[in-house]
């Protein structure tokens, strides 16, 4: 298993949104534009649900809002990257955010799940790869940053 496997660069996308909640909905956007929804509104509520839960904002200027509904055949991982300033989103250690993986996928494969954060959070630890994330100029570029990964 590797995270490129759950990756398409028509789900990679460079925001420049002025919130947190406006860069969730661009990947939700985003998402509905690919066909990933049976119900926009149901996945949407589940990500704003889990962000009153805890922030996904895990820290090093990522976060990972998520959410895990029965209509998913399968899971899937959106990048969007922040191209200026970063966004408040009461990240652990408190920085601004940049880099935004949202995960969807089935509610009853919790162990692929856990798999796959597990994979991505050990990817950006790698100072070096936050760094070329950020300064990536297009969707085949990112997918190739996850190419080892």
């Amino acid at each position: 298993m590797r995270i490129s496997d759950y990756l398409d660069s028509r789900l990679i996308t460079f925001l420049d949104a002025s919130s947190r909640d406006e860069a969730i909905d661009a990947l939700i956007d985003l998402l509905e534009s690919e066909g990933k929804f049976v119900d926009k509104e149901q996945f949407r509520q589940a990500i704003f649900h889990r962000e009153k839960l805890v922030s996904t904002g895990i820290g090093m200027g990522v976060a990972v809002p998520h959410a895990k509904l029965n209509e998913f055949p399968h899971f899937f991982i959106a990048i969007g990257i922040q191209q200026k300033k970063g966004l408040d989103w009461d990240a652990l250690d408190k920085a601004p955010v940049r880099l935004i993986f949202m995960i969807g996928g089935p509610d009853h494969k919790q162990t692929e799940y856990l798999q796959i954060l597990s994979l991505l959070t050990s990817a950006i630890r790698d100072v070096d790869l936050r760094k070329q994330l950020l300064n990536a100029d297009s969707p085949e570029e990112v997918l190739e940053l996850f190419s080892s990964f």
